[in-house]
């Protein structure tokens, strides 16, 4: 695969608003099937329980799927169809960690799955994925660059 697809990818997810607004602390690398996502927690991602909320561990879990999975595409946007998480124990501070694979894919339709990880390196949730190609090419007015 080509180098320079990842690295497009890449600055295409840290140039969102989302990711520059909020996530301001992401990091993202992009390979052949596989994408890392990081980030520092503090307590602004806290529900009034403490730890981090739900939306975390969804846009980490999502984000770092979608990007193993569109990886493999490198001339159009994908789309989620489908994700699906479970939480497995809640986050307070500390780095976390996502990891998206692909465990399958056809012409049109990939199936990605992502673990995330705490600063201990426990699982606290996974979650699976299915990504379409859209009619959005992939191109600098979208952030591919």
């Amino acid at each position: 695969m080509n180098q320079t697809h990842f690295r497009k990818l890449e600055r295409m997810y840290l140039q969102a608003n989302v990711n520059r607004i909020i996530f301001d602390t992401t990091t993202i690398k992009v390979e052949e099937g596989r994408a890392e996502i990081e980030m520092s927690v503090t307590d602004k991602f806290h529900h009034k329980g403490g730890a981090i909320h739900g939306t975390v561990y969804f846009k980490m879990l999502d984000d770092s799927a979608y990007f193993a999975a569109n990886s493999l595409v490198m001339d159009y946007f994908l789309v989620i169809s489908s994700f699906s998480i479970n939480l497995l124990r809640p986050v307070v501070f500390g780095e976390i960690k996502a990891v998206g694979t692909i465990r399958s894919k056809t012409n049109n339709l990939f199936i990605a799955e992502s673990t995330l990880y705490d600063a201990r390196r426990r699982e606290v949730a996974f979650g699976t994925g299915n990504f379409m190609k859209s009619r959005v090419e992939l191109n600098s007015e979208i952030g591919y660059e």
